[in-house]
């Protein structure tokens, strides 16, 4: 089974898809941040700062199975590969 293609850019923080305008997160003069999603970006500031990049991927794990069926191994071995790329994780 191959993977749907995101539509949009991906969050650089959780690789949520953003593929409408309220998936955006918010700049701190309210302006649309296209590198971050809603739910990790509001007002110019991430929402959980403290969030490690292993939190990040077990949240991914959990939406990868439930919204797309993956088996919760076969999500776990693929965002622990492409986390590292995300803006917010690059070393």
């Amino acid at each position: 089974m191959g993977l749907p293609i995101p539509k949009g850019p991906l969050c650089q923080s959780c690789a949520m898809p953003m593929e409408k305008p309220e998936d955006f997160g918010t700049n701190a003069d309210g302006s649309r941040n296209k590198d971050y999603c809603r739910f990790c970006f509001q007002k110019g500031k991430f929402t959980n700062p403290d969030a490690t990049m292993e939190q990040m991927i077990d949240r991914a794990v959990e939406a990868m199975a439930t919204k797309m069926g993956m088996q919760k191994a076969q999500a776990k071995t693929m965002a622990s590969a492409f986390f590292p790329t995300l803006k917010r994780w690059r070393k």
